[in-house]
């Protein structure tokens, strides 16, 4: 019972961890794409119009432009007339100050009493002006405002800029107004500043109100569209005229499609199809790729590239940024087959272009197109191990979207004076951004732990620091790697394994024997056997130790994961069996520590692991044969691989009787030909 409720404990545990994925993938995608689906051209004056022939399916005004709209209103809005308020307890503040100051010293100081009438005058004839702060006025000044509306109380009046005073004009009209009866050095020694503030401050909402009014009769439309009108063919020019009737459809298509109850209509059906596409694959995930389930990394690589191009396209279709086409929609299927497989690539790219299409105005066009070149991707890439082949795959791609957009501009247009030239610079721009698809794959594989063919070729280089230590201190084992290379790399292009992957992994499954290389037969030199000194267990324990020391070294030299498990699988659950047989033999009657003789494994669980213990166990036992003839190399092959089969070995991993007699073909052809006897040449006679 336990156990039943164990499993169905990592059941529904499973099932959450891909509810939580569907949930997230379809939200992040279905909040992107845009809501305002019923006009999604792009445009531009004096560009053609690149789409058919487009009909008005309603009435809407034809708008004036930004441009018109602000030269206008500024010519209806030049002899506009702010509104100000006037303060009249700052002129009284004032007045009543320079009384009491009269009072108190001030006719001690001036000659006459006519002095301190003159100041009450103006100060008061200031004041029922105006005064306003410097920077007021010379705002209203630059604005070349001529008039402004003065309230006082609830009285509006009408009040020339010229006539308002700041206070520094009111201080300069004080001295100056009347030079003939009153001195202006008496005047300044009444320090005329203490009584002179700005009364005058902007009413911005009476001012907005009246702004407002003026602006209420405004016409923002200079004509009409009717519904059944034609506005523009494919090919046209797009004049400003076409381009004023083309910008008021959008805003009025917009205004259309604003409704709480028509968004939430559109948000209901874009959730439904994204979710009905992202389900589907899923469901292929479920039924052809369950193990991309246990990988999460793979798993994480395919949702995420769906998403980020399904966003990106939504981004650019709602701020009408560029055009669709110059994304390089090719480089996910690209992307995937060289970290997955071909049929997970053409799935992925599948839904992604059908998600992206409900963006577009016109869909069929767009799968059409990203379809074929998507094929065309996947075709031209099945294994990246040179920077060369992504210009051989841009170009291939380049050439197929030129050639179905012609193809299709002929079905649709009779006239090819009618056909988008634009269009064709478009898949050129795509074209080359597909080359960034190189660089890119690096950022892939150290974010997702993938490896690439690029990186395994690059491993498999011979000249690098590891594989030249291996050559100089194991020269023997380098010898045997570099055979196990090339026996299995054939196999595996014989049954449609990954060849480059199984050729490095043969280059690095014995470099744990550099750290005792004289303890392996291939490298010990004029018979010394150090062997003949240890135990059976000990002896044992020591040639098992290099799988445990090559994993040492391959986390030192930072080799990928699926290298590492060339080194773990490569004499997976087996046991060394020269020293395991030898120890029964010599102890009939006792039973060995199996663990002491046992490799710790795991045994291989992919197809390119099971050719490398194959392979790796043939080339080495080869070297004992007697003789190499055909029946010798053909019983050897047969004699080992149906052991390694019989034990089990093979059991884990997705390999088929049809497949191993594959290999043991290939083995033997490639064996005969490396031991095959050369003639004698003749000596010259005397």
């Amino acid at each position: 019972m336990s156990y039943f409720n164990g499993k169905k404990q990592i059941s529904y545990r499973d099932l959450l961890y891909k509810a939580l994925i569907f949930v997230s993938t379809v939200a992040i995608i279905v909040y992107f794409l845009p809501r305002d689906g019923k006009f999604n051209y792009q445009f531009d004056i004096n560009k053609p119009w690149k789409y058919g022939q487009l009909i008005a399916t309603f009435d809407f005004p034809i708008y004036k432009s930004e441009a018109t709209v602000r030269h206008e209103q500024d010519s209806i809005l030049a002899n506009f007339q702010p509104y100000y308020k006037l303060d009249p307890g700052v002129g009284e503040k004032a007045l009543s100050k320079l009384n009491t100051d009269y009072q108190a010293r001030l006719r001690y100081t001036l000659p006459s009493p006519a002095y301190f009438q003159y100041l009450e005058k103006k100060l008061m004839d200031i004041y029922s002006t105006g005064i306003l702060t410097s920077e007021a006025l010379n705002q209203l000044q630059q604005d070349s405002t001529e008039t402004v509306m003065v309230v006082n109380d609830k009285l509006a009046n009408r009040q020339d800029v010229s006539r308002l005073y700041s206070v520094k004009e009111a201080y300069a009209y004080l001295l100056r107004a009347d030079t003939a009866h009153f001195k202006p050095g008496v005047l300044q020694q009444c320090a005329l500043n203490d009584y002179l503030f700005p009364n005058l401050t902007y009413d911005q909402e009476r001012t907005e109100n009246a702004k407002e009014e003026m602006l209420d009769n405004y016409s923002w439309a200079n004509g009409i569209v009717l519904s059944g009108q034609k506005i523009i063919d494919r090919g046209e020019i797009i004049s400003e005229q076409t381009y004023s009737i083309l910008e008021s459809l959008r805003k009025e298509s917009i205004k259309r499609s604003e409704s709480v109850g028509q968004k939430r209509l559109m948000w209901s059906g874009q959730t439904l199809f994204v979710c009905i596409f992202i389900l589907c694959f899923m469901l292929y995930l479920e039924l052809f790729r369950k193990d991309y389930y246990l990988h999460r990394r793979s798993l994480l690589l395919l949702f995420a590239l769906i998403v980020i191009y399904c966003v990106m396209t939504a981004l650019m279709v709602s701020h009408n940024f560029f055009n669709v086409y110059i994304l390089p929609y090719a480089m996910l299927p690209m992307i995937i087959r060289v970290f997955l497989d071909s049929r997970t690539a053409f799935m992925a790219h599948v839904v992604m272009i059908l998600i992206c299409s409900i963006c577009l105005r016109y869909p069929h066009e767009f799968i059409l197109l990203q379809l074929t070149a998507g094929l065309a991707g996947i075709f031209s890439l099945r294994e990246l191990s040179q920077r060369s082949q992504l210009f051989t795959a841009a170009s291939l791609i380049i050439v197929t979207y030129a050639t179905v957009y012609f193809a299709f501009e002929l079905i649709t247009e009779n006239d090819l004076s009618k056909m988008n030239g634009s269009m064709y610079t478009y898949f050129i721009i795509n074209g080359i951004l597909l080359l960034f698809t190189y660089p890119l794959l690096y950022l892939l594989e150290k974010t997702f732990g993938f490896t690439s063919n690029v990186t395994l070729v690059e491993l498999s280089n011979i000249n690098n620091s590891l594989l030249r230590r291996m050559s100089e201190t194991a020269p023997g084992t380098f010898q045997h790697s570099m055979q196990v290379a090339n026996l299995a790399a054939e196999a595996a292009n014989r049954i449609d394994g990954k060849s480059q992957l199984v050729r490095t992994g043969a280059l690095y499954h014995d470099i744990g024997k550099m750290e005792n290389p004289v303890f392996f037969t291939e490298n010990q030199v004029s018979g010394i056997n150090p062997h003949k000194n240890l135990s059976y267990e000990q002896s044992a324990q020591v040639v098992i130790g290099h799988v445990t020391d090559g994993l040492k070294l391959a986390d030192k030299y930072n080799l990928p994961k699926v290298i590492k498990d060339f080194i773990s699988t490569h004499h997976g659950r087996g046991k060394t069996k020269y020293f395991y047989i030898s120890w029964k033999n010599e102890h009939p009657d006792e039973e060995p520590d199996e663990n002491m003789f046992t490799y710790p494994g795991p045994n291989p669980f992919t197809k390119e692991q099971a050719i490398l213990m194959m392979a790796d166990s043939v080339e080495a036992a080869s070297r004992s044969l007697p003789e190499y003839t055909e029946e010798s190399i053909s019983k050897l092959v047969e004699k080992i691989i149906d052991s390694q089969v019989n034990d089990g070995y093979f059991k884990e991993c997705p390999i088929t009787f049809k497949d191993i007699a594959t290999v043991k073909s290939v083995f033997k052809e490639k064996l005969k030909t490396m031991y095959h006897t050369r003639i004698s040449y003749p000596e010259l006679k005397k």
